[in-house]
């Protein structure tokens, strides 16, 4: 398990071993399920790797059937209300063989206990301004991704603006 915080950690390094992947799973409850799912379409936008975006609680209907060794499984959980069910959450996919990869705070990453591919540590800041901080390496990661496996990132094929000028 590799523990850094978001700043001082590479996530070029870490975009490696999600660029391998065939499909990737974004999972978060509370308000890191909108970012889980913003997360996942920055993925597919950029990279072109499958990319889905999941309430944790939802896990059993029917994304926990896809995780396996092969399947980067990205937690977005910070130290909030939700984080214990969040947890539960892990240990299914950990269960299951997926590969963690956890961003949440110093808090959540001190009572984790499960064993990830990586943790992403964040800043400790209140649960509703965590989505807007974290993001940023969410934002990262899928431009990482997209510049490793060749895409132009200013450029995404078939992506037309949703407003457009009469």
């Amino acid at each position: 398990m590799t523990k850094a915080s978001a700043g001082a950690f590479r996530i070029a390094e870490l975009a490696r071993e999600v660029a391998k992947a065939k499909d990737v799973l974004y999972v978060g409850r509370g308000t890191a399920y909108p970012l889980a799912m913003e997360a996942a379409l920055k993925l597919k936008e950029l990279s072109y790797i499958h990319a889905e975006g999941y309430a944790a609680g939802e896990l059993k209907h029917g994304p926990i059937a896809l995780v396996d060794r092969t399947l980067p499984v990205i937690v977005v959980a910070p130290k909030d209300s939700c984080f214990e069910k969040t947890t539960s959450n892990m240990q299914e996919i950990a269960a299951r063989g997926g590969r963690i990869i956890l961003v949440t705070d110093t808090a959540g990453a001190s009572e984790i206990g499960i064993d990830t591919l990586a943790t992403l540590v964040m800043p400790d800041m209140h649960p509703i301004v965590a989505p807007i901080v974290y993001a940023v390496p969410m934002q990262l990661l899928a431009y990482y991704v997209a510049l490793l496996t060749g895409k132009d990132v200013d450029q995404p094929r078939n992506l037309a603006k949703s407003v457009t000028v009469e």
